[in-house]
Order: structure tokens, then C-alpha cells, then sequence
């Protein structure tokens, strides 16, 4: 019986595993949270100042701390639906956001940055302040750009309109873009970004988009299995 037993929790393991093992791919999470504690921890004083003369123009807005915080709720959101659903829209969303992610972290170590946006103190004091406050007191004002905030929120809504279920649904697709919309002026209303964040977070979003979705990959790797294939008499 205890053999039995055994033998059954063995297979209903290795059905587990055959079925969730692409998940383990989201183990980079913990590589990217312990890099970036690294650089928030080392980046604090010494930094290229990040300004353009637009965001003088941007006025705070503290009501645009709800999408930004809705942001993390979306990615995993999107994470979690590729992963359930369709495993080639999965691997597609994580080479995206990963490799963006990596890309920032990279910059972020080599290249330390940060920008003096934030207002000094508020005028009033409501809900949205009092997050506003916790926003700036758990994250600071470096290691900015690309804006992961705005890169990551291109990506989920980049896999929303490409996976083959949820392109059909107008109302999510619509959701969807108002979401990533509001949280990209988020970025900019909070004086969390720069605008100079947000134009280098579309510009690495666009290269990845090429390389992601645009690339043919596939026939790319039927014509080396058909080289490969040719025989040499």
C-alpha cells in the first residue's frame, strides 16, 4: 500500500512538473529583485542627472498613483494568463520583458543615474498623497531609464493584442490600452520618470517587438532543419 502510495505521489509529481515546468523560467524574478536592491542600495548620491526641458512642463498629479501601482497587478496579470494559456505567447512575453529587464540592469550599474523631480513637499493631503509618500519613501529617484515601468506595461499589451483568445475580446483589448496609457503618464505625472525614460523605454520596446514578434524565428529554423537535412553525394 505504502509502495503504491509512493508510486502515485511520483507520477502526480512528474505530471506537475511535465505540465508547470515553463514556469521556472520566472525564477529570474529573484535574479532581477537582488540585482536592482543592489543598485538601489549603491546608487543613492553619485549619479548622471536625468532632465529634459519638457518634464518642466509636466505638473504633478497625484491621482495617477492608482495606475501606477495598478501596474504591478497587470504584469502579473499578464504573466500568469500567457503561462496558463498559451505557452508560445508566454516564452514570447518573458523574452521580452526579461531581456528589457536585463538591458536596465545593465545600464543601471554601469551607467548611474537619477533625476531632483520630485516635489519637495505637497500642497494638500489626501489618499492618493499619502501613497504618493509611500511611493517615494520605498523607491528612490534613481535608476531610471529605460523606464521598466513603461517598458513592462508595453509588453503585457503587446502580448494582449497578439495572443490568438484575448485579441478577439475588444473590451479586454480596450482595458488593456487604457491601462498601459494611463500608467506610462503615470510615470511622468508622479515625477517618478523623465520623459527621457519614457522615449528610451519605447525605443528599446520597439527594437524587442522587431525581434519578439516581427522575426520570423520559425522559418528561420526550418530553413536550417532543411539544410541540415541535405545530404552531400
Amino acid at each position: 500500500m505504502v509502495s503504491r502510495n509512493g508510486a502515485r505521489l511520483k507520477v502526480w509529481f512528474f505530471n506537475l512538473y511535465n505540465n508547470y515546468k515553463h514556469l521556472l523560467i520566472l525564477l529570474y524574478f529573484f535574479v532581477y529583485l537582488a540585482w536592482f536592491g543592489y543598485v538601489e542600495k549603491t546608487v543613492t548620491t553619485h549619479f548622471h542627472v536625468i532632465h529634459v526641458a519638457l518634464d518642466d512642463y509636466i505638473p504633478f498629479c497625484e491621482y495617477f498613483v492608482i495606475p501606477y501601482f495598478l501596474w504591478f497587478a497587470y504584469v502579473a496579470w499578464g504573466i500568469v494568463y500567457m503561462a496558463l494559456h498559451n505557452k508560445s505567447d508566454y516564452y514570447k512575453l518573458c523574452a521580452f520583458l526579461f531581456t528589457g529587464m536585463t538591458i536596465f540592469l545593465m545600464i543601471s550599474t554601469l551607467y548611474p543615474n537619477g533625476h531632483f523631480l520630485r516635489p519637495t513637499y505637497f500642497t494638500h493631503h489626501n489618499l492618493c498623497t499619502m501613497l504618493c509618500e509611500f511611493l517615494y519613501s520605498s523607491d528612490t529617484a534613481t535608476n531610471l531609464f529605460p523606464s521598466i515601468h513603461v517598458y513592462n506595461s508595453i509588453g503585457i499589451h503587446l502580448a494582449v493584442a497578439h495572443n490568438e483568445q484575448l485579441r478577439k475580446n475588444k473590451t479586454v483589448q480596450m482595458l488593456s490600452f487604457l491601462l498601459m496609457v494611463s500608467i506610462i503618464l503615470a510615470t511622468m505625472f508622479l515625477k517618478q520618470h523623465s520623459v527621457f525614460d519614457v522615449c528610451t523605454a519605447f525605443l528599446l520596446a520597439y527594437v524587442m517587438y522587431r525581434v519578439v514578434y516581427r522575426h520570423k524565428w520559425s522559418k528561420v529554423s526550418t530553413a536550417q532543419k532543411s539544410r541540415g537535412n541535405v545530404s552531400v553525394e
